[in-house]
């Protein structure tokens, strides 16, 4: 198999798998009877799993014999999202006590 082949099938199993993904999510939080009190989890961990499918389809970060510029571009990524996620919650938890 040529390189380009290789490389279209990697960007069109990433694609399906963040589609899936994605539907997955949505699924989830559309039908919190399903889950209960564990959507925030299951969407957790289906966002983490879309983090991976990210990095290893669309950025070729492979986690074996990493080198300094991926584990780099993990750190950075983690600091990002933590970032996101904490001023999130910051703003949520602001809003939630003006309008109480």
């Amino acid at each position: 198999m040529s390189d380009r082949a290789r490389e279209t099938r990697t960007y069109v199993t990433g694609l399906l798998l963040a589609a899936l993904l994605t539907g997955a999510a949505f699924f989830a939080v559309h039908r919190p009877a399903l889950f209960g009190a564990r959507t925030f989890a299951v969407v957790l961990m289906l966002g983490l799993a879309q983090a991976m499918v990210q990095f290893r389809c669309f950025l070729h970060v492979r986690l074996k014999g990493s080198a300094r510029d991926d584990l780099l571009l993990l750190l950075f990524s983690a600091l990002i999202i933590a970032l996101m996620a904490g001023g999130t919650l910051v703003l949520m938890a602001n809003l939630r006590t003006r309008m109480m």
